[in-house]
């Protein structure tokens, strides 16, 4: 799941602990969030910044959250489209877990995984939030720990 450290980064999250993980407006992140299930585990991503990479994990904790700032007219995730009684956007409710002792850099993704094991390393990929198999998450955890 990714997210830029100007506006949430992992010390935000270890510091909260929990938070909503709101303002997602892609459809296919969105049927990916919809995936999601208590107590799975999910990858925290700094995008966008100097050291991109995954830098941390979070633990789901609530799913299927109504995501509110789509009913917001001053936020920038405000969908007109969107009403109370069918809302478009929902999300899930992410509790800190770890922080890496260092960024596990795109670069570093790119030389060990292939686009097949890891979306995020497919050339044009931009999504938010994507699914990573079992066997893929396994190497980078240790990846993260070392």
């Amino acid at each position: 799941m990714k997210s830029e450290p100007k506006v949430y980064s992992i010390e935000d999250l270890q510091r909260e602990n929990t938070t909503l993980w709101d303002g997602v407006r892609n459809y296919q992140a969105r049927n990916y969030l919809k995936q999601m299930h208590i107590g799975d585990i999910a990858f925290f991503y700094h995008s966008n910044c100097q050291n991109i990479g995954i830098i941390g994990l979070m633990k789901i904790i609530e799913t299927n959250v109504i995501d509110r700032t789509q009913f917001d007219v001053n936020s920038p995730y405000f969908d007109i489209k969107a009403t109370i009684n069918n809302p478009r956007w929902h999300t899930v409710t992410v509790q800190f877990k770890e922080k890496f002792n260092k960024v596990i850099s795109l670069n570093t993704l790119k030389e060990q995984f292939t686009a097949e094991e890891l979306l995020v390393v497919k050339k044009g990929n931009r999504l938010s939030v994507m699914p990573i198999p079992e066997k893929t998450a396994q190497k980078i955890i240790l990846m993260g720990n070392h």
